[in-house]
């Protein structure tokens, strides 16, 4: 087997393995909630989104350990908030029964407004920091820590709106209680899932600096789509199993939830990077990611206050047509930089 064919299959596999196990870390998790007595709405728009970012974080933690490839823990962080926008942008187009941002809660308005925060956020410490200009605490970038106050401020503003409205709240479109299933089942489930997804992860940019080198791409150009791609498959999976079901909210806060965690990770990363300031060792290009998901982000908070019913050439709205047009402007971007 050529070397080219042997990594792309080991991708492909990593992808698979990823969106089998991001599936069932849902499930339990979805019935650990249930079976323990938690807030359904709650856990399922922190706790759904959380595990399905955990790829990103797994992958992001190897990568600036075990690989030495922090462009590839950026871009992968970077790259999954824009491609989780772009999978809301396929949810619009894909639910046809009514207008996606004319039946989705309102509550949603608070996690994308936050979520333009943090990433304009993200994208102000990667210039900053290429600059040489962004304060640190020993090896710790200043910028990480303003991240995680905010990720903080953002889940306790969540926390409290979702216990003032506890009727809108249940209205997430959450699945109902599991059955035949039991604590113990859920639990054990969920933690070999999990050993699937870390396991994943670890191996995942392992593949990413091999496929780089192979192909003589970038290793910011591979995190940002190639890895962002495979480890977003749970967002993707959550979401077409969701509007098969008509759970829009549920599917939404999962995509603007992640989004948010997504940011956190690079906080987390750069507090693995021994080396020092991992936001000062990275191509100044992630910036544009950053500034491409604040857009983004931008464009659904608008949706959500507006909530357009037209679709431009019947296939999405306007809101829609933007993020798709914002997620192929980045890739080429990416893929100019790459080569």
């Amino acid at each position: 087997m050529s070397p080219h064919l042997l990594i792309w299959s080991q991708f492909f596999l990593c992808v698979a393995l990823i969106g089998w196990a991001g599936v069932r870390l849902i499930r339990y998790g979805d019935a650990i909630a249930s079976l323990t007595g938690l807030s359904r709405s709650w856990v399922g728009l922190i706790l759904i989104a959380t595990v399905t970012s955990l790829p990103e974080l797994v992958t992001g933690l190897s990568a600036v350990t075990v690989a030495s490839a922090p462009d590839l823990a950026v871009g992968d962080a970077l790259g999954s908030c824009v491609f989780n926008l772009a999978i809301l942008a396929l949810m619009d187009v894909f639910y046809r029964k009514n207008a996606l941002y004319a039946v989705a809660s309102h509550k949603h308005l608070l996690s994308a407004g936050f979520g333009v925060v943090l990433s304009a956020t993200a994208a102000l410490v990667l210039l900053l920091s290429t600059q040489g200009v962004m304060p640190s605490i020993g090896h710790v970038s200043g910028g990480s820590l303003v991240i995680l106050t905010l990720y903080a401020l953002a889940m306790r503003t969540l926390y409290l709106t979702e216990h003032r409205d506890p009727p809108a709240a249940q209205a997430l479109g959450q699945t109902s209680p599991p059955t035949g299933l039991s604590i113990r089942a859920a639990v054990t489930g969920y933690a070999l899932a999990a050993v699937v997804i870390v396991g994943s992860g670890i191996w995942l940019p392992l593949i990413g600096v091999e496929l780089a080198r192979l192909m003589g791409w970038s290793n910011s150009f591979v995190g940002t789509l190639l890895v962002a791609l495979a480890t977003s498959v749970p967002e993707l999976a959550t979401t077409w199993g969701a509007i098969r079901v008509g759970a829009i909210d549920m599917a939404m806060a999962n995509l603007l939830g992640s989004n948010l965690f997504d940011v956190l990770i690079l906080a987390m990363d750069d507090l693995a990077y021994r080396p020092g300031s991992l936001y000062a060792a990275v191509s100044p290009i992630h910036a544009v990611s950053a500034m491409s998901a604040c857009l983004m982000s931008g464009a659904v908070v608008i949706a959500l206050a507006y909530r357009p019913v037209s679709r431009v050439w019947h296939i999405g709205s306007w809101a829609s047509m933007a993020l798709l047009a914002l997620y192929l402007m980045n890739a080429a971007l990416q893929f100019l930089h790459g080569h």
